[in-house]
């Protein structure tokens, strides 16, 4: 069965990571979430994929110069707050898994810290563009999953290895460069293929022929119903 991931919780249905957007996703009926972890000026996780408030809230500003109480008041859309990873966490446990993207330096402590005091290792797959960030969450837990993200990957041999270097369980590609050259080596090699982000039914289509182990989508009102359980 492919998984069906919410991207950002459900980012065209609702306002991106914020906690509507994530239970919307869950009602809906996801198998998995994902969303991005950034830290503030003063080092609270938050959920924020830019590196500034601009796009997603009613302020301006980067997240690093921001104090959480200061980015709190802003509103990020539908009078949502932006929520804290804890906040996150709190919500999915014991429902749906949820995929964690490390932004930023810094991000993989808390997060792991996090993650473990919540019992959560299980249910977590930590992703991130940077792979010693993924690095850094396997020497605090080796137990714990990870699998590097990967907009134009390299040649498929290439991007399963630096997966397999770092004890990865797949890897995450960009639904524009996904080939059924990539997607064989991944699963000769026992890694899992997540594609991001296709969010029209053409492209979830093409996901789906490729033979993917997962899809994240703004959209997973339309992935769930092409996937037949919508």
């Amino acid at each position: 069965m492919i998984k069906a991931i919410g991207h950002r919780g459900a980012a065209l249905l609702e306002p991106e990571n914020t906690l509507l957007s994530f239970r919307t996703a869950i009602e809906l009926g996801v198998d998995a979430v994902e969303c991005d972890v950034r830290l503030t000026k003063d080092g609270r996780l938050i959920l924020m994929h830019d590196e500034t408030v601009d796009r997603t809230t009613n302020g301006s500003g980067r997240v690093s110069e921001l104090t959480f109480e200061e980015i709190r008041a802003l509103d990020a859309g539908k009078g949502e707050k932006v929520p804290t990873l804890e906040e996150l966490l709190d919500l999915v446990k014991d429902k749906v898994e949820l995929l964690l993207e490390l932004k930023g330096e810094g991000t993989a402590d808390g997060a792991v810290r996090s993650v473990e005091e919540r019992g959560m290792g299980d249910q977590v797959l930590f992703i991130s563009f940077s792979v010693e960030r993924l690095r850094r969450v396997k020497e605090l837990k080796p137990s714990y999953q990870v699998a590097p993200i990967f907009g134009e990957p390299p040649p498929p041999e290439e991007a399963c290895r630096i997966a397999q270097e770092i004890g990865a369980r797949g890897v995450n590609v960009n639904h524009a460069y996904l080939t059924e050259e990539l997607v064989e080596e991944a699963h000769k090699r026992g890694l899992e293929v997540i594609v991001w982000t296709p969010n029209t039914e053409e492209e979830i289509g093409a996901a789906i022929e490729k033979g993917v182990d997962a899809i994240t989508s703004d959209r997973p009102d339309l992935l769930l119903k092409l996937l037949g359980r919508g």
